[in-house]
């Protein structure tokens, strides 16, 4: 059965996109710690990260990379946190998290609630902050 990413990536599940390459696709988290948590992931379903091999892996980085600086000129913070968890979804995802403190990097916390033009605009401030 395919992983509620897979199914974005088909199309079958509505998300809104930030970029997207043959190989890569970042979105908007619908359950963001912060305005502009973004979810990066390759397209090629694998469930854990380490099993994608260097040379994709190295390219999911660099997309990664290319993601970060959009958000963080779109997106008033002092950086973006990125993190690796992987439990929750059986398919590798980056989180692209815009912070001010390590405390906004804490899963535990509270997710934001905001409405679907709230992440249209959000994902369009970013795309717009795009380069490469």
């Amino acid at each position: 059965m395919p992983s509620i990413f897979s199914r974005i990536v088909s199309g079958e599940i509505p998300c809104h996109r930030i970029a997207e390459d043959e190989h890569h696709l970042a979105f908007l988290d619908i359950n963001p710690l912060a305005r502009g948590h973004t979810l990066v992931i390759p397209k090629d379903e694998t469930d854990y990260i380490f099993d994608i091999d260097d040379e994709r892996l190295s390219a999911l980085m660099l997309f990664a990379k290319m993601v970060g600086l959009g958000i963080e000129r779109a997106i008033p913070c002092k950086r973006i946190g990125i993190t690796v968890i992987g439990l929750e979804v059986p398919h590798a995802h980056i989180h692209l998290i815009p912070i001010n403190s390590i405390s906004d990097m804490e899963f535990s916390r509270p997710k934001l609630t905001l409405s679907h033009e709230e992440l249209a605009n959000i994902a369009d401030q970013i795309r717009s902050e795009l380069k490469g």
